[in-house]
């Protein structure tokens, strides 16, 4: 009886052969001691894009687009080749493939080897890959890493910023318009033990006083024509547990300045039209691209809130600064252009990054983004390399701003305040009049709000 179970003619070991070769959904390739193809499976047939007709005698690197033959190894030495990567023509998938010496009553008969497709693994990672990205657009937009240059400066400024993630301290970013300073905030809450929690940003200069209230401390039902029945939560209580950051402090008035020095001293909140405190554990971070200790000595910015928020303060470095951050940053855009615009940039050209180099950058590295962007753009679809003839029209010439050197020369020293104040005049009125008086296009490309613009030009007296 025993016998008999075991007992399996010729004809049943090729039907169980066939059954295993059609179920199996790995590719499986079969050549003979001279490397010529003499079987394959279904499955071969599915991730090669090869029929069973064209491959069969065919030799063994036939079907290898990318990498070296299994079956011809295993000829060669008679032993197994453990997982190897081949890219396989014609479909150009992928594959992962392994192979075995087939011996027959100690003879030595060919070769047997099983692709596995890699294509459905890339796909899924492409698919987390995305949902990655996805899950980091609705936290915060930055990493760490995302903070570019070698400089001395900007290496001091990225401790600054690791030791800053380590405390609950609040802290003040100080840097001109353009210089990067959400991105430096998102890496700070990124650092922190706060990072699985929101990382909410308010662009205070973009927002009306009693809208900006609103959108800070929430609002009850019936607080105000159009506010929603049941009331709304603010920003404030969004960002519970987790991180805010308000941009342009500067630009908040006096009695929502008041509010905030609230929340800093009693770690809670009051909704507009209610009688009720809610408390709140927020992480504050701010911004700002003027001298708040000026704004305090002209009463327009609370002393005892400054000091509030000036408990850890980093200044980041203009652009014009760290010049020799500049190809790195420049890389990072070209890549970034890349992916956006479907282009494939290879390079700038020497000639181009001098031009660059020079140009003193009034508004920081989101200027050198947008320059970057726009020399893309100028670019024919098959052109590579970014060249200087690409670059927009102003960066020609060297800045040299006012005449400032030639003043300084003939003997007449001021303070850097003055020397700013001046520069950042006439900058801005050269930006107005190109743009044909424009201000909502100036502000664009100051990279300021138009809210910021309207205070400049006051106080600059610029018509």
């Amino acid at each position: 009886m025993k016998n008999m179970n075991i007992e399996m003619n010729t004809m049943d070991y090729q039907g169980m052969l066939e059954a295993v070769l059609l179920a199996t959904q790995d590719a499986i390739s079969v050549v003979n001691e001279k490397g010529e193809h003499v079987l394959v499976n279904p499955a071969y047939t599915k991730i090669t894009g090869l029929e069973y007709e064209e491959v069969i005698g065919k030799n063994a690197l036939y079907d290898i687009e990318e990498g070296e033959s299994l079956h011809l190894k295993v000829l060669s030495t008679k032993k197994p080749v453990e997982n190897t990567k081949l890219k396989i023509r014609p479909s150009g998938k992928t594959v992962v493939a392994q192979a075995a010496p087939i011996i027959v009553n100690g003879v030595f008969k060919g070769s047997v080897a099983v692709l596995h497709d890699m294509s459905g693994i890339k796909d899924l990672t492409d698919k987390l890959n995305k949902a990655e990205k996805k899950l980091r657009e609705l936290t915060y937009k930055y990493k760490p890493e995302d903070i570019i240059g070698k400089s001395e400066v900007i290496a001091e400024v990225r401790k600054m910023i690791e030791k800053a993630a380590k405390v609950p301290a609040t802290v003040l970013l100080k840097g001109e318009s353009g210089t990067g300073k959400e991105l430096f905030a998102n890496s700070i809450h990124a650092q922190s033990k706060r990072s699985e929690n929101n990382f909410i940003r308010v662009n205070c200069a973009a927002l009306s006083d009693s809208l900006l209230e609103s959108e800070l401390f929430g609002y009850e039902e019936g607080s105000f024509t159009g506010a929603l029945k049941g009331g709304r939560k603010g920003l404030f209580e969004e960002a519970d547990k987790g991180t805010i950051f308000l941009d342009e402090i500067s630009e908040i008035s006096m009695n929502t300045q008041a509010k905030l020095l609230r929340v800093l001293q009693e770690k809670e909140i009051m909704r507009v039209g209610s009688n009720y405190s809610i408390p709140v554990d927020v992480r504050i971070i701010t911004a700002t691209n003027i001298d708040l200790i000026k704004a305090v000595r002209e009463g327009r910015f609370r002393e005892d809130l400054f000091y509030r928020l000036n408990i850890l303060p980093i200044m980041i470095p203009p652009l014009r600064e760290r010049k020799e951050d500049i190809p790195l940053l420049i890389k990072n855009f070209i890549a970034k252009f890349n992916d956006e615009y479907g282009r494939h940039i290879l390079n700038i050209s020497d000639d181009a990054i001098n031009k660059l180099i020079d140009y003193e950058w009034p508004g920081n590295v989101r200027e050198l983004e947008n320059i970057i962007g726009r020399s893309i753009i100028n670019m024919n679809i098959n052109e590579r390399v970014i060249q200087a003839e690409h670059l927009p029209q102003l960066l020609v010439g060297k800045k040299n701003s006012n005449g400032m050197e030639a003043r300084v020369q003939e003997g007449e020293l001021v303070t850097l305040s003055d020397v700013v104040d001046r520069a950042e005049t006439d900058y801005i009125k050269n930006v107005y009049a190109r743009l044909n008086k424009n201000k909502t296009e100036t502000a664009k490309v100051l990279g300021i709000s138009l809210r910021s613009l309207y205070y400049k030009m006051e106080k600059y007296k610029i018509n």
